[in-house]
This record gives structure tokens, sequence and C-alpha cells, in this order.
């Protein structure tokens, strides 16, 4: 389970490692009662009941709000493991998530080698995208493709959250293009992340994780400032929780004791 500020994940595993099921909702102010519905929903699409899970494991912001876990373990730690398994010759992590942003180094096993993060501000993050596409009066999900028909790129010289929202309005007085505001957008939150990717170092390959990653417009910019590709799959928003999945299989594989059950999902649900 992955409880991040925006979404929570859940990756389920069988025996051989296999994926059987993963799913995702809005985290919404119930952490608890997400991390329960999203638990039941990966368990459903497993077709496979609630007690019939070994061992769950909670990570991100949220993971000791998973009441029906067993252990937690930091995101960094998942994001790099997770991340090794969909991509092997990963050696530096980019994950973009609602609220934060992560770059970490990973050596030949998936291990952690070094990481910093930006989880003082929104700035850089999806929040920050989130604030230019209300703005601008667009979905989230199609400010990326919109950013991609520019051609003339704006400089946003704005990271805050806030006061991007002004300097938006602004370019859309002087008649400037939605396209052209929206890749500056892009460029800006590439700058700072590549910035962060630079305090650990830069090698190939860079793995694209978190729920920015689902955005064209993000990887493209990401690129660009690279000037390397980066990898991107539809795995890459469950990076964390299939990470976190893959230690609780090893956990039980290494002898973890086995709980009779899992604590009813109905806990999850306002703890009755």
């Amino acid at each position: 389970m992955d409880v991040g500020s925006t979404a929570t994940k859940a990756v389920l595993l069988d025996m051989d490692g296999g994926v059987s099921a993963t799913a995702i909702s809005a985290t919404g102010a119930n952490v608890i009662a997400a991390a329960g519905r999203v638990f039941s929903e990966a368990c459903k699409g497993a077709g496979v009941e609630d007690h019939e899970v070994s061992y769950v494991i909670g990570t991100g912001y949220g993971r000791y709000k998973v009441p029906f876990g067993h252990a937690q373990v930091t995101e960094i730690s998942c994001h790099a493991k997770g991340a090794a398994s969909v991509f092997p010759g990963t050696k530096t992590i980019v994950d973009i998530g609602g609220q934060d942003t992560k770059a970490i180094k990973v050596g030949p096993g998936g291990e952690v080698v070094d990481f910093c993060m930006n989880d003082k501000c929104a700035a850089g993050t999806g929040r920050f995208l989130e604030a230019a596409a209300a703005v601008l009066d667009l979905k989230l999900s199609e400010i990326g493709d919109v950013s991609l028909r520019s051609t003339n790129p704006l400089k946003i010289t704005n990271v805050c959250t806030v006061f991007v929202e002004s300097e938006i309005i602004s370019h859309l007085a002087r008649g400037e293009k939605v396209e052209d505001i929206l890749r500056g957008v892009h460029n800006a939150i590439a700058g700072r992340s590549v910035a962060l990717l630079r305090r650990v170092g830069i090698d190939a390959e860079v793995t694209f994780t978190g729920g920015v990653s689902r955005n064209l417009g993000m990887v493209r910019a990401l690129e660009d400032r690279l000037a390397l590709k980066v990898n991107v799959s539809e795995m890459s928003q469950y990076v964390g929780a299939l990470g976190a999945a893959m230690f609780a299989l090893e956990r039980v594989k290494h002898g973890a004791p086995l709980p009779t059950a899992v604590r009813a999902v109905a806990d999850a649900h306002g703890g009755h």
C-alpha cells in the first residue's frame, strides 16, 4: 500500500512475484478509509478475499495509517526497489508526486545509495500543475498534451504554487498562448527536478516515477532538460506500492511470521 498525499495505490503480488492486481483512488481527507478502500479494490481485482493476503506493507506519507498493515517501509526504499524491478538498469530516480519531489540514486541491486527531496514546498510538484490547470480552466489530465503544442515556450519565473497563478493570469492578459504558458510551467518543474537530481548525481538510466509521470508534457520537459531518454511505464505511478509489495513478499519467503488473517478491512473504514 502506497498512501500518498494525493493518491493511494495498491499492488497485490502472487507468491511468484507476479502482479495479480493494482488499484488506485484519491486519498482525500480520510487516509485510513482510502487505504481500506484501495486494498479491497485490489483484492477484488485479483479475485481473492481480504484474509487471503499474507502480508501488507505500507509506504508513503500515510504508511502508518494502514491499520491492517504489518510493517512500514519508507517510500525512498520502496521506489528504489520497485523502479529497479520495472527497469533493471535504473541508476537514478526522479519521483514527482502531489506535494513533494524526490531524487534517488540506486545501486545495482535496487538499494538506495543516496537521496534528497523537496518536501518543504509544493513548487515543482503535482500541486504546481494543479494550480496551473485551475487558473487556465483545464483538466489536469489535459495540460501535458496541450503543452506539447507549444512553439514558443514562455519562461515562468515564479516557483511558488501560489504566485504562479498570478504570473499565468498576467501572461493571459498579454495575449500569450495557453500552450506556451503550459510549456513554460512544465519546463519550470523540470528545472527544479533536475536541480534536485544533480544533488545525488545523474547517471543513466533515469526512471521517472509518481503520478506526474503520466503527464507526457512533463516527460518531454524532463528529457529535454536532461538531454536523455527517461524510463516511464504504465506501472510508474505504482512503483512505490510495487516496491512495498516486493518487500512484503521477501518477508514472507524469509520466514516472517504470518498472521492468521489480515485484520478486517472494516477497521480501515473508520476503525469500527
